[in-house]
Order: C-alpha cells, then sequence, then structure tokens
C-alpha cells in the first residue's frame, strides 16, 4: 500500500515509480478519489455540527416561547438527519474505492533498482563457486532422479501433475537439508525459530500482497481460508496492526513450512521434474526492521541466504532484478541462481526481498521511535533460506556420479544418519 499523503505532494514522482514498473499513471485518479473523499468527509463534520448546534438552540428557542424558531431548527435538524446516510453511504464508497485502487498497484521500486522489462534485463553483482568440470555427460535431476528415489509417476497418480512422491534416501536427503537449513539461520544467523499456521484468513494475505491481486495463483479451502504459498505471510502478519518497540528491532524469524501454489500465473513454466511443484518445503527468513536499518538488513539476509549454497559448495551467481522483474510488494530484490549443470544454467533458489513500508502499510504495523509521541511504519523483508526442493535439485545435478549415484555433500552428515551416497532403489 502506498503513503496517500506522498502521493497528493509528489503526484509527478508516483507516476514515474510507476512507469519504472510498467504501470499506468495512478496519481490523477487517486488524488481525485481522495479529494471528494475528504471533501465528504467535511460535509459530514459540519452537517454533525450543524445538527448539534441546532438540536442545542431548539430548546433554548422553546425556553424563550420562540415555537416558530424552535419548528424551523427542528426542520432544519430533521433534514440534516436525512442528508447524513446518503453523505457516509457516499463516503464509504469512494473509501473502499480509494483502498481498491492503492491495494492494486505495485511497490515503487528504488532508486538503484534496474530498469528493464524481464529477467534479461537482470544485473548480476557476483558469482561464487566454480562448476564441476564433468568427465562425462551430466545429466538432468529429472532423468537421474527416478531410480534414486524421486518418484514422479505415484506423485503424478495420487494428485496430479505437480506433485512428487520422495522415497528411502531422497526422503532422508530431503529432511536433512531442510533441518541444516534450519539449523544454520538459527545457530549461526539468529534468526528466532517459529511454527505457523498454515492456512490463514483473507487479510493475512492481503497484508503481504497475495490478495487480492494473485488470488488464481493460491489454494482456498472450502471454509474461505487460503494455504499459505510460503511462511513470508504468517511470519510477517504476526506483527499486524502491533505497536512494536525499536528496542527490539530488527526482529529475525524463520520456519521451515509447506508451501503450496496453484501456479496459475506460471502455466507451462517448468512441468518436468521438482523445480516447480504445488506443494514444496522452504526455509523462510523474514525481518521487521526500522527504515534506517532496512537496507543493510537487506544485504545482511542476502548473506545468510548464500551462507547456506556456500557450506554446500553449490556454484551460484547473485542477481539484481530489474524493475520489470521485481515481484509486486518488492522494492529491491536480490535473485541467488545455483548451477544446475544437467541444464547448463544457473536457475533462481532465493529471492531476498525488501519490501520497506509497503506491507506494513496493509497490516498496520508500527513501531514508536525512542522519544516519539507519534508513530511509523516499520519496514519488511523476505528471503529464501532455502527453497528446500530446489535445494535438492542441485545437490542431485552437482553431486552426481557417472555410475547414476548421487554423493550426499559433507555439510550434510550429521544431518543424514550416516547416508553418503543415494544409490538407485532396489
Amino acid at each position: 500500500m502506498h503513503d496517500i499523503r506522498l502521493i497528493r505532494e509528489n503526484p509527478a514522482a508516483f507516476d514515474a515509480g510507476l512507469a519504472r514498473r510498467g504501470a499506468a499513471p495512478a496519481a490523477a485518479a487517486i488524488v481525485a478519489c481522495d479529494s471528494a473523499r475528504r471533501d465528504l468527509l467535511t460535509r459530514m463534520q459540519e452537517a454533525q455540527a450543524r445538527r448539534n448546534e441546532a438540536s442545542k438552540a431548539i430548546g433554548a428557542a422553546m425556553g424563550k416561547g420562540d415555537h416558530a424558531t424552535a419548528d424551523a431548527l427542528k426542520a432544519e435538524v430533521a433534514a440534516l438527519k436525512d442528508q447524513l446516510p446518503a453523505l457516509e453511504e457516499d463516503e464509504r464508497r469512494h473509501t473502499a474505492e480509494l483502498s481498491a485502487l492503492l491495494a492494486s498497484l505495485p511497490n515503487i521500486p528504488a532508486d538503484d533498482v534496474p530498469q528493464g522489462t524481464d529477467e534479461a534485463d537482470n544485473v548480476e553483482i557476483a558469482r561464487w563457486g566454480t562448476p564441476r568440470d564433468f568427465d562425462f555427460a551430466a545429466r538432468e535431476h529429472a532423468d537421474i532422479g527416478p531410480a534414486l528415489g524421486l518418484d514422479f509417476e505415484t506423485g503424478a497418480a495420487l494428485s496430479g501433475a505437480r506433485f512428487t512422491f520422495l522415497r528411502g534416501g531422497m526422503a532422508r536427503l530431503h529432511r536433512a537439508l531442510a533441518q541444516f537449513m534450519l539449523d544454520m539461520q538459527t545457530g549461526a544467523h539468529g534468526y528466532v525459530e517459529c511454527i505457523t499456521p498454515l492456512l490463514v484468513r483473507d487479510e493475512a494475505a492481503f497484508g503481504t500482497g497475495q490478495l487480492p491481486k494473485f488470488a488464481e495463483d493460491l489454494f482456498r479451502t472450502t471454509d474461505g481460508r487460503w494455504l499459505i504459498p510460503t511462511a513470508e505471510v504468517s511470519l510477517t502478519n504476526s506483527v499486524r496492526e502491533q505497536i512494536l518497540a525499536p528496542g527490539g528491532l530488527p526482529l529475525r524469524m524463520t520456519a521451515l513450512t509447506p508451501c503450496f501454489r496453484s501456479e496459475a500465473g506460471a502455466a507451462g513454466r517448468d512441468t518436468r521434474g521438482f523445480i516447480r511443484q504445488h506443494q514444496f518445503e522452504k526455509v523462510e527468513l523474514v525481518s521487521i526492521a526500522t527504515p534506517d536499518q532496512s537496507e543493510a538488513e537487506h544485504e545482511r539476509m542476502t548473506h545468510c541466504a548464500e551462507a547456506v549454497l556456500q557450506a554446500l559448495n553449490l556454484p551460484y551467481r547473485k542477481m539484481l532484478l530489474c524493475t520489470g522483474d521485481m515481484g509486486f510488494t518488492a522494492r529491491k530484490t536480490y535473485d541467488l541462481e545455483v548451477w544446475l549443470p544437467g541444464q547448463g544454467a544457473y536457475r533462481e533458489i532465493s529471492s531476498c526481498s525488501n519490501c520497506g513500508d509497503f506491507q506494513a502499510r496493509r497490516m498496520n504495523a508500527r513501531y514508536r521511535p525512542e522519544g516519539a509521541k507519534g508513530t511509523e511504519f516499520v519496514h519488511t523483508l523476505n528471503g529464501s533460506g532455502l527453497a528446500v526442493g530446489r535445494t535438492l535439485v542441485a545437490v542431485l545435478e552437482n553431486y552426481q556420479q557417472a555410475d547414476g549415484s548421487v554423493d550426499v555433500p559433507a555439510a550434510l552428515a550429521p544431518y543424514a544418519g550416516g547416508l553418503t551416497r543415494l544409490v538407485p532403489l532396489p
């Protein structure tokens, strides 16, 4: 959500920010709707004040025996009483229209976000690690995984496309990765571990920007709740409608949860393999910060995600997303793309975003600066630390052997229960 005061004060700058996101100008419509709403509020207040004033004057007129004046005042009060419901209804309509318009618009990008239309315009910031030099033809995970327990057929038979059944060592490796990530983010990086609801109400999905624009990408239950597409929703909304003490910020939280996405907006993409699933697990990172902390916190969060890839010795590159490739709520985003030798390409495995006060305004999440009487909106940040399934894909492709087996990274030894290599199931 956007600051209506800033839009009123500098509509040209707001439209320029929208233009960078490829969105049409909206400031004039917003200001006009807001002006009409404020005018209605003024008229309502004036009518209520005059009604109260006239009501008091009736008694004074009656006390003086001035029945003509009293009758005129009574008629005026009755007319004002009849007018107020219509004014109130108009004000509610304009408020709803203004809220809907503001809710439909993406966040304004930070000044240092590169201009662009899609992923081709993203800017590479850094690379880490050297891709392995194979002495055989590296294969994709979808080709080597089935023999090792990555069962696409059973998943599809049970639930349809984009569901997978994991067996044996494959399931154990998946669990080891998840626990390794969670322990690193809590133990080494200081995130507070949380267990969150997997079902949320409309207001929670609205708060982090999934609703109303992206409803088709979510799964909804018969009682009107939404399955979370990421723990970002429940973690970030844990501070909704709160006024936080600045001494407790930044607040860093993490959770390992299943995530559910209908992927309606990504039809036809990555239908083969384990890259894009309707159900997957992810270790999510969320920070709640003050405005002066958020840029440094964004860099820190990204480093925390990078640390997982480095510990697993998985080559990756860090990308600064352009204006056309950022998510709806983000003002700046780094993507981490891991090297997949089977595809011969870097693929996204983590996305770390600074949302500024965009989500906080939707959630009414604030803090009170030291010594200040008023409150300010917090800044919210979120990132993957990491997506477990995509990390499993990266391990399978980078640690594959010529005989079809896959070595287990040394960093996972404490979590793998003695498993050092995945071999074909009997």
